[in-house]
């Protein structure tokens, strides 16, 4: 295919993209009753083993296909418009492209996180086939050390295969902070990540529960740098970072079991990967009632919180939706009603 049609057929998917994530956003808006993004887990097994990650294992066997299904015609029936595989490492599932192509066929925008390390051309050109809608890669440094092997060493030929087949957005996202041993790496893989025409983001990485540690001086000035690179967009989105860098609370609505839903390899739906066992729920059991409940439930982690996509999730109802509940302070009844203790 030459250079031109790529161009115009990369140009197309996006543009048709754009209009399925302002539908999502429009829906998200107009009504509270869904979740708007969900994290599924089809594998929990890593092939990598950075310190700072408490996500993953080195023995789970992948999620049966078919129950993986069931899962998401779930998450679909509740009103979920994003999917994003996650792990683990969802690569090494062996049917993950029969799982984005469910996603896509079942109406919702498929995403995944993924260490970036199985990419090939062909891999590649099968995610496209099977719809991918957005990938995104961490990486932590320029040369491996012992805290994280998510080089740019190591990856930056996996980036050149990304431009070169990928039809689906690609974001990079450098970190600062957890004990990443130059700060400044960030800006070398940001850089980079523009160079190819991808998008780029700052994370900054939590502690072993999920919480805010405040950066150093070096790692702010790096941060503040990476976050004037940011599209307009994700500046605006991912302003909550910006308390976390120097080491405040943010004062939010956390909108987890709610309009965000993280389904754990074992099919429970927890609040989010540094919260599991809450609400500890299975998925095949979450009703609206659950939605709506959690929607109204104050969590006492979120002042200090990083998960990024709860946080950006939840900007969707910012400005309206009163958390009146604390956890456990309500219990389902017979009638599907939700009432106070």
């Amino acid at each position: 295919m030459s250079d031109s049609a790529k161009h115009i057929r990369r140009a197309w998917k996006a543009v048709y993209r754009r209009f399925r994530e302002l539908r999502m956003i429009a829906r998200g808006l107009a009504s509270r009753d869904h979740p708007v993004l969900a994290h599924v887990i089809p594998m929990r097994r890593c092939n990598l083993s950075c310190t700072y990650c408490n996500e993953y294992d080195d023995h789970s066997k992948p999620v049966p296909v078919e129950t993986m299904y069931q899962r998401l015609d779930h998450l679909a029936e509740l009103g979920t418009t994003v999917i994003t595989i996650s792990g683990g490492e969802p690569l090494l599932h062996p049917d993950l492209d029969l799982l984005i192509a469910h996603i896509r066929r079942r109406g919702m925008i498929a995403g995944m996180i993924t260490n970036g390390y199985l990419l090939t051309a062909d891999r590649i050109r099968r995610l496209n086939r099977a719809g991918l809608d957005h990938l995104q890669i961490s990486i932590d440094n320029v040369q491996p050390d012992d805290v994280s092997k998510k080089s740019l060493k190591v990856l930056d030929r996996k980036l050149q295969l990304l431009a070169e087949h990928a039809d689906f957005h690609v974001n990079i996202n450098s970190v600062v902070g957890g004990g990443i041993r130059s700060p400044k790496d960030a800006l070398v893989v940001g850089k980079r990540a523009l160079e190819l025409g991808f998008t780029s983001t700052v994370g900054i990485i939590h502690d072993g529960d999920g919480q805010l540690q405040p950066l150093g001086g070096d790692e702010r000035e790096v941060y503040l740098a990476m976050r004037a690179m940011e599209k307009s967009s994700y500046a605006r989105i991912n302003g909550f970072q910006d308390n976390i860098a120097h080491g405040k609370e943010n004062d939010w609505r956390c909108r987890a079991g709610s309009r965000y839903l993280y389904i754990c390899e074992d099919g429970l739906v927890h609040y989010c990967s540094q919260q599991r066992g809450y609400p500890g729920k299975p998925l095949s059991q979450y009703t609206l009632n659950d939605v709506r409940r959690e929607y109204r439930t104050a969590k006492s982690c979120a002042p200090r919180c990083t998960v990024a996509c709860v946080h950006q999730v939840s900007q969707i109802d910012f400005w309206r939706g009163k958390q009146d509940l604390t956890p456990n302070a309500v219990q389902e009844q017979p009638q599907g009603l939700v009432q106070i203790q």
